[in-house]
């Protein structure tokens, strides 16, 4: 199940519980403030990045290999690995 716009798999996140947090795709205002990512995904109406024409664009990855948030571009391969399930 898709929860986040970015790839992040909201399960493995240690913040889920403890904010309440029902993933980025089910929320308004995320609890960390204001996400580009999100704000962009959603502008252009898609599921998660990785369905844009642009993924992985430079915004994706300035938070995926972000040096304190970042996972080393986990969420990337992620949103792939939802498109491919999607093409079946």
């Amino acid at each position: 199940m898709i929860e986040s716009r970015c790839g992040i798999l909201c399960e493995e996140c240690g913040y889920r519980e403890e904010m309440n947090c029902k993933g980025c795709v089910n929320i308004t205002d995320p609890f960390w403030g204001p996400c580009p990512v999100k704000a962009c995904v959603q502008e252009k109406a898609l599921e998660h990045c990785g369905m844009c024409s642009a993924f992985a664009c430079a915004l994706a990855k300035q938070f995926a290999y972000d040096e304190k948030q970042g996972d080393e571009g986990k969420r990337l391969r992620q949103c792939r690995k939802w498109c491919e399930e999607v093409k079946g």
